[in-house]
Parts: C-alpha cells; sequence; structure tokens
C-alpha cells in the first residue's frame, strides 16, 4: 500500500492512498488524526486507512504530490555502498583513509540534511549551490522512521552534493549537503507491512539534458554494506525524533568525476515498488 500528501485543484492538502491511476483521499479527521505522520506512526496503519476515506476518488495527473512529510527531521547515511566509499576517497585525497575506515566500521556516517519545510516537492526545483562546480544528485532509499526509530515506511530521497566543496576538506559537509532546496522526498511513502526484497529493490537514476539523456545508472539494496534497521537505531542513538524521521540511506551511483549537474537540467529517480520522483535543477546566485 502506498500513501501520499497531495493538493487537490481547490488547493486543499489531503492524506490519501494511491493507487495505479488514481488516489483516494483520506479523511484523517474521522480517526482522530490530524496528518500524515499521525496515520503512519499509528500501530493499525493499514486498518485505518481501510476503515477511513471519501467516496470520491481523482485521477494522478489533477493532483500535485507533495513532499510526504509533516514535522519530522530529515538525515541522511553516508558511503553506505562501495560506490559511494571509492567516490568520496577520489574526491578527496586528503580525507581518503577516512571514508574507507567509515565504510567498514561500525558507526555509519549520518548527517542532518533538513527539517520537514526544507524539503522539496516532487516536480519542483532543487538546486546546484552557485559557488560549486562539480555537483551531483544522489539516488537514495529512504526509511521512514516512528518516534520510536522502528520503519514504518519507504520513499525515495534526492540527496543533492556539491563534490567539490566536500571534496576541498571533509569538515566543509554541511555546506556541501545542507542548503536551500537540497533534498526532495516523494512522491509517496509505500509501507513496510511485508519483508523487503533487496536484491529485487532497484534505484534508477536518469539525468536528462535539453531532452537529452546524458546519464543512466542503476544498482539494489543488496549493495548496501549496512542493515536498513542498524542505520536506523544508529540515528536513534542517545537522540529523541518525537515527531518520527525519515532517514536517506546512502547512494551506490555516482557519476563520472567529469560530469556535473547544470542548470535547466532534470533529474529522475525510480525505485521499484514506489514509483519515481522527479525534479528540475536550478543554479543561479539569486
Amino acid at each position: 500500500m502506498k500513501l501520499a500528501k497531495i493538493c487537490t485543484a481547490d488547493g486543499s492538502v489531503r492524506a490519501a492512498v494511491v493507487r495505479d491511476d488514481y488516489v483516494r483521499t483520506l479523511r484523517l479527521e474521522d480517526a482522530g488524526l490530524k496528518t500524515l505522520a499521525d496515520l503512519l506512526h499509528a500501530d493499525n496503519t493499514q486498518s485505518l486507512v481501510e476503515s477511513i476515506g471519501d467516496p470520491e476518488t481523482l485521477p494522478l495527473d489533477s493532483v500535485k504530490f507533495l513532499a510526504p512529510v509533516d514535522e519530522q527531521e530529515v538525515w541522511a547515511a553516508g558511503v553506505t555502498y562501495k560506490r559511494s566509499q571509492v567516490a568520496r576517497m577520489e574526491e578527496s585525497e586528503s580525507a581518503a583513509s577516512h571514508y574507507d575506515k567509515v565504510y567498514s566500521a561500525d558507526r555509519p556516517e549520518l548527517f542532518f540534511k533538513g527539517n520537514a519545510w526544507r524539503m522539496v516537492h516532487p516536480e519542483e526545483p532543487v538546486r546546484v549551490r552557485y559557488d560549486s562546480d562539480w555537483s551531483v544528485p544522489e539516488p537514495e532509499f529512504t526509511l521512514v522512521l516512528n518516534p520510536q526509530m522502528q520503519i514504518v515506511g519507504y520513499t525515495i530521497g534526492n540527496d543533492m552534493s556539491a563534490r567539490d566543496i566536500e571534496g576541498e576538506n571533509p569538515l566543509y559537509l554541511p555546506q556541501a549537503k545542507v542548503y536551500k532546496q537540497c533534498c526532495s522526498v516523494g512522491p509517496c511513502i509505500m509501507l513496510a507491512d511485508e519483508p523487503l526484497d533487496l536484491a529485487g529493490t532497484e534505484v534508477k537514476l536518469t539525468i536528462e539534458r535539453g531532452g537529452e539523456r546524458v546519464f543512466e545508472g542503476t544498482t539494489n539494496l543488496g549493495q548496501l554494506n549496512r542493515k536498513l534497521q542498524d542505520l536506523a537505531n544508529w540515528l536513534g542513538r542517545e537522540n529523541e525524533f518525537p515527531h518520527g524521521a525519515l532517514l536517506l540511506t546512502g547512494t551506490g551511483i555516482v557519476p563520472d568525476d567529469d560530469f556535473s549537474l547544470e542548470d535547466g537540467d532534470s533529474v529522475s529517480i525510480s525505485i521499484t515498488g514506489i514509483g519515481t520522483l522527479t525534479n528540475p535543477v536550478v543554479k543561479s546566485e539569486s
């Protein structure tokens, strides 16, 4: 089952169930709930969904999908795939040994990506920093966590990254990773209501420029060097998330070193069972 936050033609923001070619809006107030996060954090999400709703259904192309977050913080993990380890070592010779150690260490690299209000909606622009000449999208399978750090769902994340800034000095990582329009999530959340086939869950990145495909890459969750619940547990260690959290789990797809995003590019990330997150790219000083 897939859930989403949508905006209807009259401007109403609603939670909805997503089907193949339509959505069914949900009357959360019928269950004493206020937000999509409330529904996701409930003990009986699936049965609640089946018991509430409107008779109205809406075609997919008649609604706008919003980033499926409410008050959750959004975090990310790094160097969780072999390809990411290699890329990070290549971009920063002085810190190569540190990235090598992170890949194999018990403790993962975790960093804050943004509050819910910072998340870019699907189909809206993500940004390349104007002071970066080497930036890429990072397509990431994303965990939706309740306040107890239990995995309740999955979505798609686009973790924009300025490789030149981080490569210059690893201490610049917050500037390379956290800035306006630096992350998009969505378009919907697949409930974690059955075991996940890691090897069968494909992550695909496509970048288009001027209507032509300039990069395409794929990986699968079987290549992930960390267990998903372990990443969630580390995030919750000596920390608390009363509203839950989203956790991007790292990327296994990194374009070649001579590639950088440009103003006007389009980034699409598809993940098995969830769908496709698409964002245009902007780069400007304003």
